[in-house]
């Protein structure tokens, strides 16, 4: 359960990048956050997994008040959360495994199972066949999948994805929505920001719609 209880996030005065939105996701939704450029989509995801704080409000994660945590147990509520970035924010000088696994290996997993799952991941997106290889020699669509099995590979009860078929051809994007949408299926919430309007109407089935960081209205299909 997410609960967002009246957030407020200025950047600069006198402008608002959020205001007053209350929301409320539950376990196993699959949720869309929509809206134009600078309706405030990427800040209210990093709100959500607290890299940046609210101006006002609060988030409650599973009954924590996320906000309480401290810096140096937040790990342990990111570790429940798998995030693509916009960006995806690869390593370019470490191969596909590492990309992948880093999470489990901070974790301090056991290389074997890290291998393990590694594999499982990567092959969930039909990429474990590159994963002795660099990010630069992928596609951008291949480097998108790769982002994708780092979000899973820890099998979080969260994904977080920041337009993630933004710079994608249509039928990539498809197949990437329907990654998540698999990914869902088994069981994890998913809460995706998106302008695809096409995207949203094949797949959505929370849809949240911004506008100059406003809720303008929630819907479930």
């Amino acid at each position: 359960m997410i609960e967002l209880y009246r957030i407020w996030k200025q950047y600069q005065k006198p402008h608002w990048a959020l205001s007053d939105v209350t929301l409320k996701i539950d376990p196993g939704d699959f949720c869309f956050i929509t809206g134009p450029s600078g309706s405030g989509k990427t800040t209210l995801i990093k709100i959500i997994y607290r890299e940046i704080f609210p101006t006002q409000g609060q988030i409650i994660i599973d009954k924590r008040n996320i906000l309480r945590i401290s810096d140096h147990k937040i790990y342990r509520l990111r570790r429940e959360m798998g995030i693509v970035f916009q960006d995806f924010r690869l390593i370019f000088h470490k191969k596909v495994f590492d990309n992948v696994g880093i999470v489990l290996q901070v974790l301090g997993v056991p290389r074997k199972e890290i291998r393990r799952r590694v594999f499982n991941a990567l092959r969930m997106v039909n990429l474990h066949h590159k994963m002795w290889e660099y990010p630069s020699y992928l596609s951008y669509g291949e480097q998108q999948r790769v982002a994708i099995a780092r979000a899973v590979v820890n099998r979080p009860k969260i994904i977080l994805a920041d337009e993630p078929t933004g710079n994608l051809d249509p039928e990539l994007a498809f197949e990437i929505m329907s990654l998540f949408k698999e990914i869902n299926r088994q069981g994890a919430t998913i809460i995706i920001c998106t302008h695809d309007r096409e995207l949203i109407r094949h797949f959505g089935q929370k849809i949240v719609f911004l506008y100059k960081g406003k809720l303008l209205r929630k819907e479930t299909l």
